[in-house]
Parts: structure tokens; sequence; C-alpha cells
């Protein structure tokens, strides 16, 4: 195989929960504990601006209600997305991809882009995050690996921007999970990391896939994966794992 390019250690969603998620406060707290590889979750304004949420809906981590995908851009940019976390970061606001993809090219980082869409909005997702991500990373060295859950937006990606590298995310075995990764012709399946062993681990690299976990917080599991030889740890514990970021 060739040799895997990204940072094992990623932090999710920034800083896991040290900062507010998804946003660039988290992001430069992440890497202010040494991390080089950020996860985080990316979907669409109802203007298909694409920026960072993980939830369908706006009100765990902004003041507003409703799903955030029937917002235009104009009014998703205005919203405080840190005050839910800490008084520190009160205005702390949405990010676009844009702004995330600025970040972490200046500073050398690689990205994990979840493509997380709006119920219903599957495949359109997929199309405008990967066109966008496309663009953003033109000419880079190392391009952002787009992961996802729904099979439908890695199908659009694929279709939009084949030159990206895809990965499938599984949160159990579920029936056909193996056949859409490869169909897809996905590098990697990233997996929650109590699935993930021997076997698992094996069946991925005898098909030419990369195995990544996901949310890894607790040192027992760390050690775990880490004598599977796991391609990937994805981790909210940024401050309990930034000693293991110098481990060969």
């Amino acid at each position: 195989m060739t040799p895997w390019p990204y940072p094992r250690w990623i932090a999710h969603r920034g800083a896991g929960k040290l900062a507010p998620e998804n946003t660039l406060a988290a992001f430069r707290l992440g890497a202010a504990h040494g991390f080089r590889a950020f996860e985080c979750d990316v979907k669409l304004s109802s203007d298909e601006q694409p920026f960072l949420l993980h939830d369908a809906t706006l009100e765990r981590t902004t003041p507003a209600q409703g799903t955030a995908g029937e917002r235009p851009w104009s009014e998703l940019s205005c919203l405080d997305a840190g005050g839910w976390h800490s008084r520190a970061y009160a205005g702390e606001p949405l990010p676009t991809l844009g702004a995330i993809a600025a970040f972490v090219q200046r500073n050398g980082h690689a990205l994990n882009i979840e493509i997380k869409p709006t119920p219903g909005l599957e495949a359109r997702t997929g199309e405008i995050v990967a066109r966008r991500a496309a663009q953003l990373w033109a000419g880079a060295a190392l391009p952002p690996l787009l992961s996802s859950f729904r099979p439908e937006s890695l199908a659009a990606a694929r279709a939009e921007a084949p030159q990206l590298p895809r990965a499938l995310l599984v949160d159990s075995l579920w029936d056909g999970w193996f056949g859409f990764a490869q169909a897809l012709g996905c590098v990697a399946v990233v997996s929650n990391h109590k699935l993930m062993d021997a076997a698992l681990r094996e069946q991925l690299r005898a098909a030419g896939m990369r195995a990544l976990c996901y949310t890894v917080n607790d040192a027992a599991d760390a050690g775990r994966l880490l004598a599977l030889q796991i391609d990937g740890l994805i981790t909210d514990a940024v401050d309990r794992f930034a000693p293991a970021l110098d481990a060969p």
C-alpha cells in the first residue's frame, strides 16, 4: 500500500469539547495542543454556502432554532456559535468551509471533511461540498479527506470531484457496507472505535483501504487501536493525547 499521507491523530470538530465545536476558535485551540489534522462537519445553507455545523438544527449550539439548512448564509453568519460553550467564546461565528480551508492550508494542517447533509439533501450536499473543496484545495499537496455516513453523499462527491479521496463512516457493520465502500472507491473506512478489531482491520487492508476510528477518548481504547496499527484516531481528548502526537 502507498504511504498514508494524513497524521494519525485527528482533533474532532477542531478541539473536541474544549472549545465550541466546528469553529475557528476550536481549530486554533486544537493546533495549540499540537494537532496537525482536524475533522469537521459541513452542510449547506439554503443558498448553498458550505459551512460548519454538526446538527441538522440550530438550537444546541446557537441561540436560534429550526433547521439550519433552511436559512440563507446571510442569517447563519450572524449567529453566535460560541456562547453556548462558555462566556469566553461568546460571539464566535459559524465558519464557512472557505475559512477553515484558509486556516488549515496556511498552517500546513490536514482536514477530514465529514459531509453532513440536511435530511433530503444528501446528494446535493455531497456534490457542492466536493466542488467547493476541489476549488479550495486546487494544486494543494494534500487534499482533504471527504467522509460521510451517507453513501449518496459520497457517490455525488465522487461524480463531482473524483480526484478527492473518500471514506465511508460506519456506526455499525450494516448489510452491504463493505460493498458500498468498494463501489464508491473509498480509500478508507472510519468506524466507531468499538467495532474495530484485527479482523476488520485486515479486511480493509486486504481491499486496499485504510482503517480509521472515532471518537477515541480513552487511553485504553487508544492503546488497543494503536497496537492494531490503526491509521487514524479521531479524538475529543486533545489535551490528554497531546503528548502522543510526537510518539512514533
